[in-house]
């Protein structure tokens, strides 16, 4: 019965000593990633923040309207937006 496979151990040793010796001979260490942002995608940003802090506000007065009993739906709008589903 075989047990261990002295072979495989060595044939991982030899290539853990290869890639040391490559390291050390290029003297170079690992380089890191760099991520640059554009400066459109910078004023996108910017633009969905600033809107953000709208948009909350429109949801806070919303929630408030349904909570009251005073939002209203526009069943015209409604059906119309709902027709290219239908057909």
């Amino acid at each position: 019965m075989k047990i261990n496979e002295p072979n495989r151990i060595g044939s991982i040793l030899a290539y853990q000593k290869q890639h040391e010796t490559k390291v050390q001979k290029s003297g170079q260490q690992k380089q890191r990633d760099e991520v640059r942002i554009s400066a459109q995608a910078q004023e996108m940003l910017t633009n969905s923040q600033q809107t953000e802090g709208s948009r909350s506000e429109k949801i806070e007065d919303l929630k408030q309207a349904v909570s009251t009993g005073t939002y209203k739906v526009d069943a015209g709008k409604l059906a119309e937006r709902m027709l290219p589903y239908l057909l």
